[in-house]
């Protein structure tokens, strides 16, 4: 059995990252209450007017554009969205690192974005990407990302960014809507389109910012849980070895007085 210094030596120090551990979990807990309500108020806008948008594209047969076309798939530049910082569970898998170990060329490292989100550096990112997909740099674009959907629930998911997929938007709504446009169809896809694909690539950095704060939140708790247990454990620990070392001097004690 460990000794009674030892054993307090190890409470004082689980006690000491216990209090570590509960700071962070309130940090990232208020940081999560700040990214919730930013992709709360901006994931419903994004999705109904990029809805709105493609159903009238897959309906409009006159109106085309560039971001809808298909085309053999030879290159594919794939958007990882992840954490630069660490204490945040699984949620951070080092992608930078892992990208380059799987051989992959990496065009770009954009680390700093995922502190605080930027909409006009993700609208640059975005334009890049369109840039790219239009020279037929590359031929598909993916996000990859987590979703938050709850402080204990966070959804990797995998979308398309680019060609556009117009059949998917028609799974929810299969009815024809008329619109009355001003000015021209054509002029107002060519303006609101690519601001569309740029909301897009913002509301999907706030919604990783979203659940990496969850993530850490929940990962800060489970520590701070699994330090009280701990604790418990070395306590009892603690109590038992002071008990033996008492009854061990009250044996001696006895045993002296009988000699």
């Amino acid at each position: 059995m460990a000794s009674l210094k030892e054993v307090k030596g190890r409470i004082a120090s689980v006690n000491n990252t216990r209090k570590i551990t509960s700071a962070m979990k309130m940090v990232a807990s208020a940081k999560l209450h700040k990214a919730q309500a930013a992709i709360e108020s901006m994931l419903p806008y994004e999705r109904r007017l990029h809805h709105i948008l493609t159903d009238f594209m897959s309906n409009c047969t006159e109106v085309t554009s560039p971001f809808i076309v298909k085309r053999e798939v030879k290159k594919v530049a794939v958007v990882v969205f992840a954490s630069n910082t660490s204490l945040c569970g699984g949620f951070n898998a080092k992608v930078a690192d892992a990208v380059r170990k799987l051989g992959f060329r990496i065009e770009g490292d954009f680390q700093h974005m995922a502190d605080k989100p930027s909409y006009q550096e993700a609208a640059d990112l975005a334009a890049d990407l369109m840039k790219r997909f239009l020279h037929g740099d590359v031929d598909k674009v993916e996000l990859l990302y987590n979703h938050f959907k709850s402080t204990a629930s966070q959804i990797l998911t995998r979308e398309t960014y680019l060609p556009i997929d117009l059949n998917n938007e028609k799974k929810e709504e299969e009815r024809t809507i008329d619109y009355i446009l001003e000015p021209s169809a054509e002029e107002l896809m060519q303006e609101m389109l690519p601001k569309v694909l740029r909301m897009k690539m913002f509301t999907v950095l706030l919604d990783s910012n979203a659940a990496e704060h969850a993530a850490r939140t929940m990962a800060m708790q489970i520590a701070t849980d699994n330090a009280n247990e701990l604790l418990q454990e070395l306590t009892v620990m603690y109590n038992k070895s002071r008990q033996q070392s008492i009854t061990n001097e009250l044996l001696d004690i006895v045993g002296g007085s009988m000699a």
